[in-house]
């Protein structure tokens, strides 16, 4: 026979079936995706000017019902409202920490940092209030803070050491106990605001909310139509010197106008404590708030959580206020009320 019939017979080329199979998958998909219809389109991202206004309606509204409590004339509903909501911030804000946490590959012990924030916000209420018999003098209280942090780091390694499979710990314990500082120590200082002895805290309180959100309008407007020079574009690319400005500007009219009006109802405030706390706190806020976007964005995400949709966590709400309500009780105990205060 000849030989062409003993001849093996050439590979057969593939390329082409191939090509020829992939097409004809895209075209089936394609086929399909006609005839179940378009995927809808993802919505437009709210811009900036929108978010800025949610989350102010939202601190408006919290604080609202805060301040509604407090001016009650009712201690029961003044002190057990603010009590709640206080430690709703503390839990909330706390969970979101340490979410953030979780994101940047931070271990830590969740579950006793949350117990702690609650136990801490709790007792510093009661000694404040009075119901552990520790009360009238600012000094017990903060003896009080100081004993409950040291017996927290305490339990941190203990549980630590009942949790052998942790070979971080270093890590875990230094972040649950940053958490707890963070937010429930820091949110504390508002508590001692509101019970200080000797004065009628709640219009200290009212005060520093005020100013507090008075920095951050002052400076959104202000960057949004002004900002050219960005302060540290690494951490928060929208913030610029221009806004800060801003914050400073409006804080200290906004400290000005309101000594001017209710300043007879705050011990020991005058014209230049009016300026000397607008241009502190209208400079606390903003490191706050460049603090909550540093952690943010080490973790990757644009908002610290989604309690809010649309606007964020509570974190993103409470920036600002965590860092000026220390600085507000300090000024307070140490600079209005250095007179008359109590020995400790």
């Amino acid at each position: 026979m000849p030989d062409a019939f003993n001849r093996t017979p050439p590979p057969l080329d593939t390329r082409h079936s191939t090509l020829d199979t992939r097409s004809a998958g895209r075209y089936l998909v394609h086929e399909m995706s006609d005839a179940i219809g378009p995927s809808p389109a993802p919505g437009p991202a709210p811009s900036k000017l929108r978010i800025f206004f949610r989350r102010l309606l939202s601190f408006l509204v919290l604080w609202t019902i805060v301040l509604m409590a407090l001016f009650s004339g009712n201690r029961l509903v003044s002190d057990y409202v603010f009590l709640v909501i206080m430690v709703f911030l503390a839990v909330s804000g706390l969970a979101e920490f340490y979410g953030l946490a979780a994101k940047r590959g931070l271990v830590c012990f969740e579950g006793w940092g949350i117990l702690g924030g609650v136990l801490l916000m709790i007792g510093t209420f009661l000694n404040l209030t009075g119901v552990l018999g520790t009360s009238g003098s600012p000094a017990r209280v903060n003896d009080f803070e100081t004993g409950f942090l040291i017996l927290f780091v305490l339990g941190l390694c203990a549980r630590q050491f009942a949790c052998p499979s942790n070979t971080a710990g270093l890590v875990a314990i230094s972040t649950t106990l940053f958490g707890l500082m963070y937010v429930p120590w820091l949110l504390n200082f508002i508590q001692k605001i509101n019970f200080f002895p000797g004065v009628e805290g709640h219009y200290y309180l009212l005060y520093f909310v005020v100013l507090t959100k008075s920095s951050d309008t002052g400076a959104y407007a202000v960057g949004s139509l002004l900002g050219r020079h960005k302060m540290i574009p690494r951490i928060s690319p929208g913030k610029t010197w221009e806004g800060f400005a801003g914050a400073i500007g409006a804080t200290m009219l906004a400290s000005l106008l309101f000594v001017h009006f209710l300043g007879h109802r705050m011990a020991g405030m005058n014209t230049v404590h009016a300026i000397v706390l607008g241009v502190l706190l209208g400079l606390a806020a903003v490191l706050g708030d460049l603090m909550e976007s540093l952690f943010k964005r080490e973790a990757g995400v644009k908002d610290s959580g989604s309690l809010f949709p649309g606007i964020g966590g509570i974190l993103d709400l409470l920036d600002s206020l965590l860092f000026n309500a220390p600085i507000m009780y300090l000024y307070l105990r140490h600079v209005l009320t250095a007179s008359s205060a109590s020995p400790s």
